[in-house]
């Protein structure tokens, strides 16, 4: 284990606090927009992480992938062309093809829902986001069992202010940005920003003689418009648009960055989507919150699956010149999902000294229309899986004195599900689910925030649609979770070091985990010959558990140097066999992996981030990380890992009255991170279909310049 190095890095860290005169600014306060009622990150019973506009500057973030190491115990796989796969605390989904999949982690900005499209969830002009570890049963409902991710951008300023930026890095990256922003009248104003950021992407296709088959093609807009209507109405409208056209070549034959598709695949999205918010104030104590939004999105996925061309064995010990026919496959595959999501929330908020409550209504309609087009099916195969999910809510907060508070939520929720396919195949499931909290907290004199909470989440139930399936048990359980969590937060030194730390336990009960069950493409046989076919399905474990600590140091230790530090470990285990009669006689062979007292995938145990910011000058500062992060299984239906790894990453900027230069740095030390891998299986037709692991990289060494000027 590699736990005693990091526990010995942060208690360098700490012993450097306590012997340091401290004479620097205040940390400002940090509100958390996510929660029913809006409260400061160090007054709030729950495990969250807020990463700030300058975090997202300095780490020259494009996308939420760039900034989800920030948090600890916060990881996301890739299989596309963005890491879009979000786990919290070892639970999240890793993929997504034919069968329609109930996400953990739900993703908003700006009050529109972009969970399961986190493509499109660009750093564009963002004010902050805002990481919520544990399941938000009260909050969110039925897609946020691991956790919440809430993007904030920024609201409209009071005099008038614009900017542009521009960038070039390695691999052909570029970007350019602005935004302008200023009041419309005396009582509102608007913002509004465009940013376009391109790249080659890090493959080169030795077949086809190109270095952009991954290419990044990425446009996004924001309109935000806020308005106070009158003494007592506020609204606050926004408008999102992105579209994204990036190119999806990752795998590769000898497991490098080299590849030989003769058909790349892309991974694009078209979204347009809005929020309106209106805020009434019916008295001093009491207000109304309305919250509409809707959301299409186009999004097309596709890969070259044989990842090769027909003329690969030519002249080898494979060409099929030598068997009198062609041997091997060739294959691609294409998704196209129209995605249209509508929600509505509505709430009566009563905010007094003593006594704060929320009831809510809330209600969302998503349709999701499914266009498959795969070499191996008989014609195009379409589906369509419309959801409705409507849920009554509340939560009551009451000071029992000076120093001790208790805090009870709970959410009751109706999903119903109706599903067709062009295969003859149909559900539609109806069920009630609920989820809820208790936190006590406690408040010090010495300002110390203790806090103790029990919390429920859930994830819906679903079915299975391969036909290689037993009919009566295509469908598996809804997965529950009981979240326990101790919480430490204060703010010290007059406010210049801010301590969070918390101690989870997950009781996790009827887990939903992929499974699959190979079987040769040539005769069906299970366990046989490769090129492979997979039988892919979901099914339950019966019963987990995950814990772990995490830790958040913020501190101005002076004017001139700013320092932080995040700590994640974790433990997960899946408690009992898996139970695999879901198949039909001719797969019983097929048994999937025994995960009885395994770890659960994507959850390693620790991560690690230590960074800060150093001003040389008026004008020069130098900021970084060392970031950190254990090995970790891809799937729990494989045994592939990736590897531990370190990141270091630089930034030396120049700024001047309105104007500003960075040179950056990214993964300096030019590490070979794995972000999505598979457990052998054969595809290269060089080897005859030896089986092998594969795996697909993250960003190797990248240098850049960027600048910016302000009007």
């Amino acid at each position: 284990m590699k736990q005693p190095l990091i526990t010995s890095l942060v208690s360098s860290v700490l012993l450097t606090y306590a012997g340091t005169s401290f004479a620097a600014q205040p940390l400002e306060e940090v509100m958390v927009t996510a929660e029913l009622i809006d409260k400061s990150v160090l007054e709030l019973p729950n495990s969250v992480t807020v990463v700030s506009s300058a975090q997202i500057e300095q780490r020259n973030a494009q996308h939420l992938e760039d900034i989800l190491n920030l948090a600890p115990n916060v990881n996301f796989a890739t299989g596309a062309s963005r890491g879009r796969f979000i786990q919290i605390r070892g639970i999240g989904e890793r993929s997504e093809f034919q069968d329609p999949i109930i996400n953990s982690v739900g993703v908003v900005v700006d009050g529109i829902d972009l969970t399961g499209i986190a493509t499109a969830a660009s750093t564009l002009d963002v004010d902050q986001i805002e990481i919520l570890r544990g399941p938000q049963g009260t909050l969110f409902g039925a897609n946020a069992l691991a956790g919440l991710i809430n993007v904030v951008s920024n609201k409209p300023s009071d005099e008038f202010a614009a900017n542009v930026s521009v960038g070039l890095e390695d691999f052909g990256g570029q970007q350019l940005s602005g935004f302008i922003s200023g009041p419309s009248s005396a009582t509102s104003g608007y913002r509004l920003a465009v940013k376009q950021y391109s790249s080659d992407g890090f493959t080169n296709n030795v077949f086809l003689g190109r270095d952009d088959v991954s290419a990044i093609d990425e446009t996004t807009a924001r309109l935000r418009f806020i308005s106070e209507v009158s003494q007592d109405l506020n609204i606050d409208m926004s408008v999102f648009l992105a579209d994204i056209d990036n190119g999806y070549d990752a795998f590769s034959l000898d497991n490098n960055r080299d590849t030989y598709s003769d058909e790349p695949g892309f991974d694009r999205q078209e979204t347009r989507a809005a929020s309106i918010r209106a805020d009434y104030q019916l008295n001093d104590t009491l207000h109304i919150e309305a919250l509409a939004s809707v959301a299409n999105s186009v999004l097309e996925y596709s890969y070259d699956e044989d990842w090769s061309h027909l003329g690969i064995c030519d002249n080898t010990a494979c060409d099929s010149e030598l068997f009198g026919f062609d041997w091997f496959y060739s294959s691609f595959d294409q998704y196209t999902r129209d995605n249209d999501n509508t929600s509505i929330d509505l709430k009566l908020v009563s905010q007094g000294t003593i006594l704060s409550w929320v009831a809510g209504l809330y209600h969302r309609d998503q349709s999701i229309d499914l266009l498959r087009d795969y070499t191996y099916n008989d014609g195009p195969f379409t589906s369509a899986f419309d959801t409705r999910n409507s849920a009554v809510y509340g939560q009551l907060n009451l000071a029992l004195n000076d120093q001790w508070s208790l805090i009870t939520g709970l959410r009751s929720e109706r999903r119903d599900v109706e599903y067709t396919d062009s295969n003859g195949a149909n559900a539609a499931p109806d069920e009630s689910l609920w989820g809820g909290r208790v936190a006590l907290e406690y408040r010090a004199d010495s300002g110390a925030f203790v806090y103790g909470l029990v919390s429920r989440g859930f994830k819906p139930g679903g079915f299975n649609l391969d036909q290689d399936l037993v009919g009566d048990r295509r469908e598996f359980d809804t997965e529950t979770m009981v979240n326990y969590e101790l919480g430490f937060k204060h703010a010290l030194y007059d406010d210049r070091l801010q301590v969070q730390a918390a101690l989870f336990y997950q009781d996790r009960d009827a887990i939903q985990t992929k499974q699959s069950i190979v079987s040769s493409i040539a005769t069906g046989e299970v366990g046989g010959a490769c090129p492979c076919g997979f039988t892919d399905f979901t099914d339950n474990a019966a019963s987990g558990s995950n814990k772990g600590i995490e830790l958040e140091l913020n501190w101005a230790a002076s004017d001139a140097v700013s320092l932080y530090t995040t700590v994640g470990l974790l433990d997960t285990e899946f408690d009992e066999l898996l139970t695999f009669d879901h198949v039909n006689a001719d797969l019983e062979n097929g048994i999937p992996y025994n995960l009885d007292g395994r770890e659960q995938a994507h959850a390693p145990a620790y991560q690690v981030v230590i960074g800060g910011q150093v001003s040389l000058s008026d004008a020069w500062t130098i900021g970084g990380s060392i970031e950190a992060k254990d090995d970790f299984y891809f799937s729990d239906r494989h045994e592939a890992r990736s590897d531990a790894y370190e990141l270091l990453n630089l930034e030396l900027t120049y700024r001047a009255e309105n104007w500003e230069l960075a040179l950056y740095g990214k993964n300096l030390t030019d590490e070979l991170v794995k972000t999505r891998g598979f457990g052998s299986f054969g595809n290269d037709p060089r080897k005859f279909y030896e089986t092998e692991p594969y795996n697909q990289f993250g960003t190797p060494r990248l240098v850049g310049v960027r600048a910016s000027f302000d009007f």
